[in-house]
């Protein structure tokens, strides 16, 4: 079923969410961390391994490359878009806001926990690659 991965990336990311808000002061500060630094270093692996896995490929006289020069020129455009419009400091006020309207005045780390979440989850490497595969492949 088309749309079937996004569902259930969507799913997870709202469980994920609701057992952070009930549980989540539960948990030990330091253990949070651990899982933070665990979690961010899974989507850097996810991140690269999906990225060489179409540039560089084995064939019978060794390792070939190809697509070096559209990788580097997304970053470079992606990263020009970035600074442009400011995004970072839109997702900061947009956290603000939420911080406000939750009533989490004293978290201080509400805002950076945001800006994390919605880059890493939003608009990371798996989010639009993992939603254009599902749209076109269905899988």
């Amino acid at each position: 079923m088309i749309g079937l991965g996004t569902l259930i990336n969507v799913g997870g990311i709202l469980l994920g969410g609701l057992l952070g808000a009930l549980f989540g002061r539960a948990i030990n500060v330091r253990i949070q961390e651990t899982l933070m630094k665990a979690t961010g270093l899974c989507v850097i692996f996810l991140g690269i391994g999906g990225a060489i896995e179409k540039m560089m490929t084995v064939t019978e006289t060794g390792l070939t490359s190809g697509g070096t020069m559209m990788i580097i020129g997304s970053f470079a455009i992606g990263s020009l878009i970035g600074e442009i419009w400011n995004i970072e400091k839109h997702l900061e006020h947009f956290g603000e806001w939420l911080k406000k309207k939750t009533k989490n005045d004293r978290d201080t780390k509400f805002v950076d926990g945001f800006v994390n979440t919605s880059l890493t989850v939003c608009i990371g490497a798996m989010a639009v690659v993992g939603a254009i595969q599902d749209g076109i492949a269905g899988d």
